[in-house]
């Protein structure tokens, strides 16, 4: 598969639309995909409509991460059901998707960065998880030969790494096999709402009439929801990687410390980013949302460069419209695949820190440099819930580029969700009104 995927990329599926389903899924990322395979395993019957191409935004742009280490404690225990769901992913699809259990490692270079690993760790082992503070020699183990001035480590050695390009279209072949349509390049104009609850869609291929639609859009999301009046704080950050050519092989799983992170890859290089650096377009949902993002912004500021607008077209551009007829062209056909230019002098930056830290692996040599819009939320945490003044919608949005690891275990969630069944989690900090509840914003760790 070439990649960046973009919108000449191949359509890989092209099923039929039929009038009539249960439940329609907006999105083909990770969520979109493992909500659809969760519910065809319930019985229902399914459709999956992705404007652009399976995974074609952030679920194949991220660090190919799969991590428990450092997430919300809310997160956590889907998470770690998560994990679970991928290696029985890997049994059942294979071993494309590169799913290798290597682990996390956090590591630090000054005495307040391993305080906040250890408070992170004490409220962790609550959970069971095998995570555990490490001191300079067994970090010089794990990764022997560097020069940095790291002083010790978090360290949590069941999590794993997989190969996003690759992972997610994969999955979605097996999910077509099971039966469920899968619609490339059709995007879902509106929803067809009659007597206040949902009744259809109304998709660039006509309409489908069902009971439950599952908004997962990533970055797209919101614009879809505000044209029906359905408003969440959400704004999209862009995130460059890139991956290098082949190299020596040091730490097998996915590190990062405060300048830099990588992973390896299963082609013998190393995905590269910068770690926690964001760029970020300032667009009318800036304004429309500052106040409920300013706790985050507090942390995150230093890291973040600020644009004056977004491309055009791009869900919160200036141009873009807000309102639109279902008979006509929407916003999601004109850019079927957010595709942004990486932030190649931050990526050079990377290689610097990486030479410095690994001088026995040399300089990287960047074979692809890309980019990804990252939905993200005033806590940092998605919403996963009901839309309460649409009976029948069910939003599923704003992993904060957290999504790949955890999708297969928010799919599970969404998927009983929809079907009336207990989740088998506290969905309490993932609910809609706690932006307007009066509720404080609890920002995740920042780890």
């Amino acid at each position: 598969m070439a990649f960046p995927i973009s919108d000449t990329s191949p359509v890989n599926h092209q099923g039929p639309l039929p009038p009539k389903t249960d439940v329609v899924i907006l999105g083909g990322g990770v969520l979109g995909v493992m909500t659809a395979w969760f519910l065809a395993d319930r019985g229902f019957n399914v459709v999956l409509c992705e404007k652009g191409r399976i995974a074609g935004e952030q679920s194949s742009r991220n660090w190919g991460w799969i991590r428990q280490q450092g997430r919300d404690f809310a997160e956590l225990p889907v998470m770690m059901e998560s994990l679970a769901i991928w290696q029985d992913l890997a049994r059942t699809v294979g071993d494309g998707l590169g799913l290798r259990q290597e682990g996390t490692l956090y590591i630090a270079r000054t005495e307040a960065e391993m305080a906040g690993f250890a408070a992170w760790r004490d409220k962790a082992a609550a959970f069971g998880l095998d995570c555990r503070i490490l001191g300079r020699t067994e970090v010089a183990a794990l990764i022997p030969g560097h020069a940095a001035p790291w002083i010790g480590a978090l360290y949590t050695p069941s999590d794993a790494r997989a190969e996003p390009w690759t992972a997610v279209p994969l999955i979605a072949l097996a999910l077509a096999a099971k039966g469920v349509t899968i619609r490339e390049n059709c995007a879902v104009r509106a929803l067809d709402v009659q007597a206040g609850r949902v009744a259809g869609v109304i998709t660039e291929a006509g309409r489908i009439a069902c009971e439950q639609v599952v908004v997962a859009g990533g970055a797209w999301s919101s614009l879809f929801l505000r044209a029906h009046g359905v408003v969440i704080p959400q704004l999209a950050v862009k995130a460059s990687a890139a991956r290098t050519i082949p190299m020596p092989e040091t730490f097998l799983g996915g590190a990062a410390d405060e300048q830099f992170a990588f992973r390896r890859r299963q082609d013998g290089g190393y995905t590269i980013a910068r770690s926690g650096a964001h760029d970020f377009a300032i667009g009318p949902d800036a304004f429309r949302h500052f106040g409920a993002f300013l706790p985050v912004l507090r942390t995150s500021i230093k890291s973040t460069r600020f644009g004056l607008a977004a491309p055009k077209d791009y869900p919160d551009a200036w141009s873009t419209q807000r309102h639109w007829d279902a008979d006509k062209v929407s916003p999601f056909e004109r850019i079927r695949i957010l595709n942004p230019a990486p932030n190649l002098k931050l990526l050079e930056k990377v290689c610097d820190d990486f030479a410095k830290a690994l001088p026995a692996l040399g300089r990287p040599v960047i074979a692809e440099a890309w980019a990804g819009m990252i939905d993200t939320t005033p806590d940092v945490v998605p919403i996963i819930d009901r839309a309460p003044s649409i009976p029948g919608l069910v939003i599923a949005t704003g992993t904060c580029g957290h999504g790949f690891g955890i999708g297969p275990g928010l799919g599970r969630v969404i998927a009983d969700l929809v079907a009336g069944q207990p989740t088998g989690h506290d969905l309490g900090r993932f609910r809609f009104s706690r932006f307007t509840d009066g509720s404080k914003i609890e920002v995740a760790p920042t780890l």
